[in-house]
């Protein structure tokens, strides 16, 4: 982990997350330059390196400010923008009723350099509004929790993730943000940008396994994939809910609901870095989707009680880890399935038995 490589100053944020293969290399950068969001590049050549020209980045016009050296070992590269965050709330009967949003691009941050573990490889991004008529923002903050990982395993704390050496989990968290009505809900907008050859497209899987995240059956994912091809080139994976607590358990749950995957019409909010290694072809050959994140039931009550909300979401390339049976599901699913199997085959040749014994030596009278 690398906190503005090459600028000495703490005023802005940029965090490169390096991970070296023995014949490749994975970067990620997250920044809060403009709207908050996080570059993932891979690459063919374990001794790969992040470039930035600082002076650039800061400027009008950061296209180019940012590169990968050498520039031929890129094999794949996407980003992903945290842009807008919504506020609704049911008024019946005329349906949703929809507060001013939160535009993250005019957020101020904190300094990254504060949170930052480089022995947990964690680090915290913290904001609140430039601007915050309502004060609801006066006793709270929006945060991207950033965690990297040496090695695959699996988060301790719900929704207890499975991840490899080559993701990285990303934590929203709305803390302390009064709501501005009863029953308020928030809807988190996410952005992605692909390249020309490659689309996004959105997976739900359902299991019967709940071992790891009780009460919760479903794994969604945005998956990154060539037009052409059938490969995943990347993925945002997450479970479906969030949590009203800190210390999250099972009766902490709020409800996340994933809204269609749509193609965005207009041009993609201020976000420095994405500009500053796309260039040009971000107006042009690049896709730009975007997906929308809800979070709480038709109440919303969990959040207007604990004024608590967490959402986690792994990013990495190529496919997203699955949960496999653990040897405790499967001696269950066997004892389940397999004791009525076995009282079945016991009265069948119970019932052979019986029929065999009742003929005797005796000739019937009629």
């Amino acid at each position: 982990m690398q906190f503005n490589p090459g600028w000495n100053g703490s005023s802005v944020n940029l965090l490169h997350v390096r991970a070296a293969g023995p014949g490749d290399s994975l970067h990620y950068v997250w920044s809060s330059i403009g709207a908050p969001a996080v570059l993932l590049v891979a690459t063919q050549s374990p001794s790969s390196a992040l470039r930035v020209n600082w002076s650039q980045l800061l400027s009008p016009s950061p296209a180019g400010a940012i590169w990968i050296d050498p520039p031929d070992s890129v094999v794949y590269s996407t980003a992903v923008v945290f842009t807008k965050l919504f506020e609704f709330r049911e008024a019946k009967p005329s349906g949703e009723l929809f507060y001013p949003t939160y535009d993250l691009s005019e957020f101020s941050w904190d300094s990254l350099n504060h949170t930052l573990n480089l022995t947990a490889l964690t680090a915290e991004l913290s904001g609140v509004p430039a601007t915050d008529p309502g004060g609801a923002f006066s006793n709270g903050s929006l945060a991207f929790r950033v965690t990297a990982y040496e090695a695959g395993g699996r988060e301790e704390r719900l929704p207890s993730l499975l991840h490899t050496a080559d993701s990285s989990q990303l934590e929203f968290i709305l803390a302390g943000v009064a709501p501005r009505g009863n029953g308020s809900r928030f809807v988190l907008e996410v952005a992605t940008v692909e390249e020309e050859g490659a689309v996004r497209r959105l997976r739900s899987q359902r299991s019967i396994d709940d071992e790891y995240t009780p009460t919760i059956f479903e794994v969604l994912s945005l998956l990154a994939e060539p037009r052409n091809g059938s490969s995943t080139l990347g993925f945002l994976q997450w479970k479906a809910t969030a949590y009203g607590s800190r210390s999250p358990r099972r009766e902490d749950g709020i409800q996340c609901r994933a809204q269609e995957l749509q193609v965005a019409n207009g041009s993609l909010p201020v976000s420095s870095i994405v500009q500053a290694y796309f260039g040009d072809s971000l107006g042009s050959s690049c896709t730009i989707s975007t997906l929308n994140v809800s979070f709480g039931g038709e109440e919303g009550e969990v959040y207007q009680e604990r004024r608590y909300l967490s959402w986690s979401v792994l990013l990495g390339f190529g496919e997203p880890p699955r949960d496999s049976f653990s040897a405790l599901v499967i001696s269950i699913a066997a004892v389940a399935l397999g004791t009525p199997l076995a009282l079945l085959l016991l009265g069948s040749c119970l019932l052979l038995l019986a029929q065999r014994r009742r003929y005797s030596e005796y000739e019937p009278i009629n």
